[in-house]
């Protein structure tokens, strides 16, 4: 016994399903990840490795059943698994296999009824899908589809949300305790994506944006998400809500890496947790700079000071660190009105979200009051610098609040062909000129001007 080792309970979830040689989906890439990232435990049972890439599955060896059938054991027989879930099975003779371990060792089941990559390469041989159906089916607590396998198990057309829900019912009738269909192959012109959720005769839709991306790997994701938070002893319904959440951000975080399709990145939700504490830190530390140094005061603009920045995959304003009421003008110098928050300047957060759009590095900004000395200097160091004139925003967005600053950000990259590190504007009637400064970090953007007002000659 290792005295040394403390132990610690976690909970212990178990993936059965094919090694993806590219990166992008499978027990490797999507599911370990995935166990990771949530806090469980997993253990893998490979069925068969695969030659692929973002393009395609070039060649799939798979796994004699009776090592299939070893692995489980092994694992069963050491670790308290009591979730697992499926994906790539290939053959009958693996799913009489994994159906044996389900029913012997009682464990809950989250099945993935992988027939093809989402490259469309078979992962199945063709006559054994009916197997799946008889074997796989009646055992899983969800049975989590893309549109096309709902088609293939439930054998309804799917072309609308009614067919999804009719759809729904068949793979119920067919022995899944529930089911929920996911729709992004559906309408791909539709900017929405709807999962229909089905369980105790009762429907829940889950509509989110649609990501202009073409994902590998979120279905193998998704479903490793559900197993995570079931082993975590969360509700069905809680399970497959906190897994759209966190599949939803690892779309947000996908890899463009190959010149094919683009994982999905299981760590982005890790990833973005702790970029959400380093920009309150440093939006904290920032705004200390900012009361430590006079030389700032002179560029003040008259709404206040504030300094923003946000984690790599933020989902909306709400995930930005600001001060909240800003940095205002006291007596006693430039002095924070409150602590960092998220979500405490939609204003900054708009500049920021707008930049990701165009360079995922720019996560800061900074606000000052508009003067050409101060312009001029930022060009000096090295600055690339880019405005835009609220004379020429077109009516139509004028009118709708929040939507100024985005237009007048994308006229400034628009302008520079790249995100620019310096967007300015000379106002208008009820607007106050303002300069913008962005950077990577919060503690990029404020060493920015510093430089600049360093090296302002009068």
């Amino acid at each position: 016994m290792d005295l040394d080792v403390i132990s610690r309970k976690i909970p212990c979830v178990m993936t059965i399903a094919g090694s993806d040689s590219g990166g992008g989906a499978g027990i490797q890439a999507a599911d370990l990840k995935t166990f990771s990232a949530l806090g469980v435990f997993g253990t893998c049972v490979i069925t068969a490795v695969t030659a692929q890439n973002t393009r395609g599955v070039e060649s799939i060896f798979p796994l004699p059943p009776a090592m299939v059938r070893s692995q489980i054991r092994a694992i069963i027989e050491d670790i308290p698994v009591r979730v697992a879930k499926t994906g790539m099975l290939y053959s009958r003779e693996t799913m009489e296999e994994v159906a044996k371990a389900i029913d012997e060792y009682r464990i809950t089941l989250v099945a993935d009824p992988v027939i093809r990559a989402g490259s469309g390469s078979s992962l199945m041989i063709e006559e054994d899908k009916n197997s799946m159906i008889k074997l796989i089916v009646p055992r899983s607590i969800i049975l989590t589809p893309n549109v096309f396998e709902a088609e293939i198990i439930s054998g309804i057309k799917i072309r609308s949300l009614d067919d999804m829900k009719n759809a729904a019912k068949r793979i119920v009738d067919l022995g899944a305790e529930s089911v929920i269909i996911k729709g992004g192959h559906m309408k791909e012109e539709d900017s929405k994506v709807c999962d229909l959720f089905y369980h105790e005769e009762s429907f829940r839709i889950f509509e989110k944006k649609r990501l202009m991306i073409n994902p590998h790997g979120g279905g193998c994701t998704f479903s490793a998400a559900i197993a995570s938070f079931l082993a975590r002893e969360e509700t069905l319904e809680n399970a497959v809500e906190e897994a759209e959440r966190f599949v939803e951000i690892s779309f947000r975080g996908a890899l463009k890496i190959g010149s094919g399709r683009t994982p999905v990145n299981p760590m982005a939700s890790l990833y973005n947790k702790a970029g959400i504490a380093e920009a309150i830190k440093q939006v904290d530390e920032v705004a200390r700079i900012i009361e430590r140094n006079p030389s700032i005061s002179r560029f003040y603009a008259e709404v206040g000071i504030q300094i923003a920045m946000a984690p790599p995959y933020p989902r909306g304003p709400e995930e930005v660190a600001a001060i909240d009421g800003r940095i205002v003008k006291t007596l006693d110098g430039l002095k924070t009105a409150g602590p960092p928050r998220l979500g405490a300047s939609r204003h900054m957060a708009s500049i920021i979200l707008t930049a990701m759009k165009y360079d995922p590095q720019v996560r800061a900004a900074m606000n000052l009051h508009y003067s050409p000395i101060l312009l001029e200097a930022f060009r000096k160091i090295g600055c690339k610098v880019s405005g835009f004139d609220r004379n020429l925003e077109p009516n139509e967005i004028k009118s709708v609040e929040g939507k100024s600053l985005p237009w007048g950000v994308e006229e400034a990259i628009r302008k520079m062909h790249g995100v620019p590190d310096v967007i300015y504007d000379e106002g208008e009637i009820g607007k106050e000129p303002m300069i913008r400064v962005l950077g990577r970090n919060a503690l990029d953007t404020i060493d920015k001007v510093l430089t600049a007002i360093k090296n302002i000659r009068e």
